[in-house]
This record gives structure tokens, sequence and C-alpha cells, in this order.
């Protein structure tokens, strides 16, 4: 049994400590919004965050997040975080989603850049795309992504 904070709340998992969050949320939790795909951490799909860092998930394991705090993208969207909101907003204002499948990851590691930015900071193009890097969409949405990004930036200034 693990204790796991997700989302603001504990919850108790009865799963192996070597088993990846991934697993945890969806599998115990029932949280399906974080995806998996390709089990390598090389997709970025599976991210979350975990004391504010993108964190791939599924290559995390249950032991390391003893104490910490995973939010997944079922909150990270919801409208009460300002960042999460300013970053789903650009989504739909730029029509990211086409096949929608790594938008989940993609939206995660958006927000956990745009965070880590000092206030009022626009990033680059460059900047977006470095932090962005470890995100594979394979509908290939990538200028729709940066300029959502940059979107978001421009409306949390």
């Amino acid at each position: 049994m693990s204790t796991l904070n997700v989302n603001g709340r504990e919850h108790t998992v009865d799963a192996d400590p070597s088993t990846p969050i991934l697993w945890a949320l969806r599998d115990n939790l029932g949280l399906t919004g974080t995806k998996f795909g390709c089990g390598a951490a090389l997709c970025g799909a599976c991210t979350v965050h975990m004391d504010g860092q993108a964190t791939r998930s599924c290559v995390t394991p249950i032991s390391a997040a003893a104490g910490r705090r995973i939010v997944t993208i079922e909150v990270a969207t919801d409208g009460k975080d300002r960042v999460g909101a300013a970053v789903h907003a650009a989504w739909v204002k730029h029509d990211v989603a086409q096949c929608g499948y790594c938008q989940s990851g993609q939206i995660m590691s958006a927000t956990a850049f745009l965070k880590s930015l000092p206030r009022g900071k626009k990033p680059s193009a460059a900047e977006i795309d470095a932090a962005m890097a470890g995100n594979i969409c394979r509908c290939g949405t990538y200028a729709r992504i940066r300029a959502a990004v940059a979107d978001a930036a421009k409306s949390l200034a």
C-alpha cells in the first residue's frame, strides 16, 4: 500500500511501489486523462506535474512520489488554476488538437513551463520549442502548439 497526493487529495493505492505512477493514476484512481504512449518517457503523453515539475509518469515509480504532490490534467485545466485556464483557452483558440491523444501531456508540459517563467515574461519561440521538445505530436501541430503557448504567456503578462 502506498499513499499518493493526487490533485490535492490523499489516496491509498494497493500496488507494488515499483509500479509507474501512470498505472496507479489510470487503473487504481480512474484518472484516465493521463495517457500511455511509449512507456519509455520519450513521447510525453503521460506527463503530470510532480511538485510543479513536468514528470513522465510512465517511468516514475510510485515510490518516487512519496511525500510529493501530483497534479493531473483533470484539475490542471479545470478553470481554477490561472495558468492552466490560460493554456486551455489558447489551445481552443488556436485549434491545437487534432487526434487529441498527446494533448494532455502537451498541456501539462506547457503549464509547467509557463509557471516556471518570471511573471510577465514572454518566451521566445526557441524557449517554447525547448520546453516542449519532450512531447511528440503525431499529427504535427507543433506550429499551433507554439502559438498557443505564446498566446497563453501573453494573456498571463
